[in-house]
């Protein structure tokens, strides 16, 4: 953590616990956390009922492979470890979240809802029940203390590996229990993998997970499938011309231009695109690029990184994990955030997460409940 000067603050020695997915960042934020004085335990969190049918090869993150590596970090630095079951809370909070925001035509971030649901409230609260103080995940985010001592999440030192769009969701409550000590040093990925091997940490050299870790083969339309079934349905145009059936408008987000098996060219030769999925009629409604620009938007379940925001204010937007920023004016309107873009943005689904920053500093995230397109007399 630093101050608002930007000098390391004076760290009190604190009992933490350290989330250890198995993963080379969490050990080293583990190593580190210790290194810097503080009391350290480390916790796998088991995900599933069944762990086998997870992901193996180290794509994902909650896999048996990933608790024997989380374990055996321990031993290395030299701190307690347990495993905590946590796949009920994580099957309801995550995966049949998941579902039911496909289902309902929406496109959901399960990494976003995980750290909200579980990492940040299950873990959490679990961990201030038994005395703990903070908890340590590999996250490259930063928390910044204020003269006050109130806390602000911030982009990583390092914005080429920053995740502070996964923790837009994180309240101040759930800040001021959080720890990120990767967050603030500008080293690369390989220099965190140097580290680890100079701490002799057998996960130095394995791969990053970047798979849904629930669907163990990465086919997450077949994983649709086997949950929600097949219903074949229509593809249309935008004047609601029949192009071609689907077997499930689950299978679809807002922007995808592949997959679409339409069979015959649109009438310009350009590539089309899908503008619209309706669950309650089981359609898909493609056309082309241009039909994509959206001009505003609404948002709900706003989550706020400290105190909201009154009255309209200018900010940055981020609209997916891997995104750039894009200019915006928001405002809170009652229970909703109201967002209008400086530029058409395009490619921006219900069910998305916007996150709001002022400079480097995370405002806040809400859900995209719905969006306004550039009027199509306006495009060129």
């Amino acid at each position: 953590m630093t101050d608002t000067t930007g000098a390391p603050s004076p760290a009190p020695r604190l009992r933490v616990l350290a989330a250890m997915s198995g993963g080379v960042d969490s050990a080293v934020a583990a190593a580190r956390a210790v290194e810097a004085g503080h009391d350290v335990t480390g916790v796998h969190l088991a995900l599933s009922a069944n762990p086998q049918s997870f992901r193996t090869g180290a794509r994902g993150c909650c896999t048996v492979e990933d608790s024997r590596d989380a374990r055996r970090a321990a031993d290395v630095i030299g701190i307690p470890f347990y495993v905590w079951d946590l796949a009920e809370r994580f099957r309801q909070d995550v995966v049949e979240d998941f579902v039911a925001e496909y289902e309902a035509g929406r496109t959901p971030n399960p990494c976003l809802r995980c750290n909200e649901k579980i990492k940040f409230a299950a873990l959490l609260d679990k961990a201030l029940a038994l005395g703990f103080d903070a908890v340590c995940t590999g996250h490259y985010a930063t928390v910044v203390v204020r003269e006050d001592g109130t806390r602000e999440l911030h982009r990583a030192t390092d914005t080429a590996k920053d995740q502070s769009y996964v923790l837009g969701v994180l309240d101040e409550r759930q800040l001021a229990h959080a720890m990120f000590p990767l967050g603030d040093t500008a080293t690369t990925k390989e220099e965190i993998r140097a580290e680890a091997e100079r701490r002799g940490l057998a996960v130095a050299k394995k791969p990053d997970s970047h798979d849904i870790c629930f669907i163990a083969d990465g086919d997450t339309q077949g994983f649709l499938a086997r949950h929600l079934g097949t219903a074949e349905g229509d593809i249309l145009d935008e004047d609601g011309n029949k192009l071609g059936t689907h077997s499930g408008a689950y299978g679809f987000t807002v922007g995808q231009r592949k997959g679409l098996r339409i069979g015959h060219p649109a009438p310009d030769g350009k590539p089309r695109y899908v503008l619209d999925i309706s669950p309650v009629d089981n359609t898909v409604t493609v056309g082309p690029a241009s039909a994509l620009d959206v001009v505003a938007l609404r948002a709900i379940r706003p989550r706020w990184c400290g105190t909201p925001p009154t009255g309209p204010g200018t900010y940055t937007a981020q609209l997916r994990a891997h995104g750039g920023e894009t200019p915006v004016t928001a405002e809170l309107v009652g229970d909703e955030l109201k967002v209008a873009f400086t530029e058409p943005v395009r490619g921006v689904a219900p069910g998305q997460a916007i996150v709001l920053y002022d400079g480097t500093r995370v405002v806040g995230s809400a859900t995209i409940a719905a969006t306004e397109r550039r009027p199509a007399a306006a495009v060129r």
